[in-house]
C-alpha cells in the first residue's frame, strides 16, 4: 500500500480506482488491480 500526501493522482492511475473514507483516513481501492491501493496521512 502506498502512503501519499495527495490521492488525486493515485486515483487517476486506473479507471476502477475508488476513493473511500474509513475511520477518518482517505483510501484508494481497486478491486481489479489491488496493487493500486493507497492511503493518505
Amino acid at each position: 500500500m502506498k502512503i501519499a500526501n495527495s490521492l488525486k493522482t493515485l486515483r487517476s492511475r486506473d479507471k476502477d480506482c475508488k476513493l473511500l473514507r474509513r475511520k477518518g483516513r482517505m483510501y484508494v481501492i481497486n478491486k481489479k488491480k489491488p496493487r493500486y491501493k493507497a492511503r493518505q496521512g
